[in-house]
């Protein structure tokens, strides 16, 4: 099967109207896809005016805003025109990137019709939970997760450590790689620039401790406030820089006052203000691979991270950056500080975290989608031979 007979329907809950690492990826995706010759058209939520265009044809599914984080939407099903039009374009795979409502009613569509269904994930929803407060329902959570996944023909995750903790949760038998590139003529460290530093009142002897991500609480902002506390009681010359925008800004720039605050940023604005940093803190446990820890390292920033999920899979501990018990304040400020006392170390983490970014390369990657798709479609129709 060529790439030229793919005809995929993607149903996402966020495909561009927020901007975030899994969406990127996902129009990253759809753009290789197109450029193989692949038929594609999604199927999301759509706004007035989302953060970037889409890349190919998208389709808009009915919505909510979510209470309390009406930047979100919540997809509603797939309405009569929607099935209709899926009727007219006649994929022979759907491929699902978030599990609500619509991803539910997509994979019953592609059942009923003896289609494959593939699902990726992005990140640890149940995780979210505690950060809400809402940790008892947690195991209903992953009860209507575990349905929905046992459901498709396969999943697809952008790392090992991702896929060991599904398959203990046993989410489905048939897990494939998917891993992240990073665009690195964007990311380098050649994107430094010391003069920008000091536009912003940043001292050449202050270790400038990144945050690159959405701000929301679920990032672990609490962790990361905490850690820059503990730096300044230690007495360590350091400057917080925040890149990002989101809810939880005020609360951030309230509990960070002296941080100096990006709002969003892309492009080269984006990788300047990365590449000027000195280390990049990312604290959460939420993420399914961690875009924004590639990106650092494509800039030949060391990372201090949280052993979890998203950071495990690239972080080498000790040669890239350090990984952290989650929530261990001391911890992180002790990995912080071992680079602010000794630079070439900094530099050295940073050098190896550049050469592995130099080997995720977005289109190898993106293959290996396409031979996912293939291996679902061979084994269904394999099975209706079978059947005949």
């Amino acid at each position: 099967m060529d790439a030229s007979d793919l005809r995929i329907a993607l149903v996402s809950g966020n495909y561009n109207y927020v901007r975030d690492g899994a969406n990127q990826a996902l129009n990253r995706l759809v753009g290789y896809l197109l450029r193989q010759g692949a038929h594609v058209r999604a199927y999301s939520p759509t706004v007035e005016k989302p953060a970037f265009p889409p890349t190919g044809d998208l389709v808009s599914l009915p919505s909510f805003a979510l209470p309390g984080r009406d930047e979100y939407r919540l997809p509603l099903g797939l309405p009569l025109r929607v099935r209709r039009d899926l009727a007219g374009f006649a994929p022979n795979i759907v491929h699902i990137a978030s599990p609500d409502i619509s991803a539910h009613r997509a994979v019953s569509w592609a059942r009923r019709r003896d289609i494959p269904a593939i699902a990726s994930v992005h990140t640890r929803f149940e995780t979210y939970l505690s950060y809400y407060h809402l940790e008892p329902l947690e195991p209903t959570v992953r009860a209507i997760l575990r349905r929905l996944y046992r459901r498709c023909d396969a999943l697809l995750v952008p790392a090992q450590s991702t896929a060991a903790v599904l398959r203990a949760q046993r989410m489905n038998r048939n897990i494939a790689m998917w891993a992240r590139g990073v665009d690195r003529e964007q990311f380098h460290p050649g994107r430094r620039d010391v003069g920008w530093r000091r536009s912003l009142g940043i001292a050449d002897d202050e270790l400038v401790v990144v945050f690159l991500g959405r701000v929301v609480m679920e990032k672990a902002l609490d962790v990361f406030a905490d850690t820059i506390d503990e730096l300044s009681r230690r007495g360590l010359p350091h400057k917080a820089l925040v890149i990002g925008e989101g809810p939880a800004r005020p609360w951030f720039q309230e509990r960070l006052p002296q941080a100096h605050f990006t709002g969003q940023l892309t492009g080269e604005l984006l990788a300047r203000a990365l590449a000027s940093g000195d280390v990049l803190l990312n604290p959460s446990v939420t993420e399914a691979f961690g875009n924004v820890t590639l990106e650092a390292m494509a800039c030949a920033l060391p990372v201090v991270a949280a052993e979890a999920t998203g950071a495990t899979n690239l972080v080498r501990d000790g040669e890239t950056g350090m990984l952290v018990e989650p929530g261990d304040i001391a911890a992180f400020a002790d990995a912080i500080a071992a680079y602010a006392a000794d630079p070439a170390l900094r530099a050295g983490h940073g050098r190896a975290g550049r050469a592995y970014a130099e080997t995720q390369d977005w289109d190898r990657i993106n293959a290996t989608v396409v031979d996912t798709y293939r291996r679902a479609i061979e084994r269904r129709e394999r099975l209706r031979r079978m059947k005949a």
